[in-house]
């Protein structure tokens, strides 16, 4: 599943293409899984809006759209995620379009965005709030949490750092690969109970966190699957993992095997001599 680096760079390189573009047209394919809001809601709410900006929200993709004619107000956001194998194209008409692709949206720029998902996992949404309230994910933000914060989230709980870095309802957008790069870059072991780490290993804990997640973005994301940007670009960022799918293999600062365990119903990654 795309995590924080990858939706980050689909979402800027979509942003790049459409941004202050019309949705001319929308066609969405009759299957239902994608869609959390009706089909014909959808269409209705996006045809002939204006793209504002296209950003990051957690591990969502977030459409700020205005209303036909310009209009002042923010009239939806179009959420998307992209699940497992969701992809955002963005494309010329010409290109003949992928199986599985589930939304393709006419722009006033003469090119069509689509989505595609091959396993139907990823979620197309419109978000109205009263109040101008825009689409917020379920927890905070890793890369601007302050560290005094971050430490707080993790005060008394029982789970392991890893179950803990999982859980989007305390950090969003991380996942498993930047989980198992931020825990041997801090070196820590991840079975480590969370309430248990001592303030200094959680801070070290953040700045590795940061670090890894900055570095992944402008590396365009981990390619192990089937991530692409809109360009359908891979990225780069699993040429530079330590331990992340790389069980039985050497660890590049110890030399010793990789080791791998399943937890919280991942598999996990991690070298037992440098994580502690």
């Amino acid at each position: 599943m795309p995590e924080l680096p990858e939706v980050e760079t689909v979402a800027n390189s979509v942003n790049a293409h459409v941004r202050g573009q019309q949705i001319v047209s929308v066609w969405l394919s009759r299957y239902k899984e994608p869609f959390k809001t009706s089909r014909t809601e959808m269409t209705e709410a996006l045809t002939a809006t204006r793209i504002e900006k296209v950003y990051r929200e957690g591990k969502h993709i977030v459409f700020d759209l205005h209303g036909p004619g310009g209009a002042a107000r923010k009239s939806a956001q179009w959420i998307v995620h992209l699940g497992m194998t969701g992809r955002l194209l963005v494309s010329a008409p010409e290109v003949p379009v992928p199986k599985h692709t589930h939304a393709v949206l006419a722009l006033s720029g003469g090119r069509e965005l689509r989505f595609v998902d091959a396993r139907r996992f990823g979620r197309l949404a419109l978000h109205r709030s009263e109040g101008g309230a825009g689409f917020r994910g379920p927890g905070r933000e890793p890369l601007t949490i302050s560290p005094e914060d971050f430490v707080a989230l993790f005060r008394g709980r029982k789970l392991s750092i890893k179950a803990a870095l999982l859980n989007q309802t305390l950090l969003h957008g991380v996942g498993n690969i930047y989980a198992d790069e931020s825990l041997f870059r801090a070196g820590i072991r991840p079975t480590r109970a969370a309430g248990k780490l001592s303030r200094e290993r959680l801070l070290r804990l953040h700045a590795a966190l940061k670090e890894i997640l900055q570095k992944a973005i402008k590396l365009g994301g981990s390619s192990v699957s089937d991530y692409v940007d809109a360009d359908g670009v891979a990225g780069f960022f699993q040429l530079e993992h330590n331990v992340y799918l790389r069980t039985g293999e050497p660890c590049r600062v110890c030399g010793r095997p990789i080791r791998r365990l399943v937890l919280a119903g991942r598999g996990t990654h991690y070298c037992a001599h440098c994580q502690k």
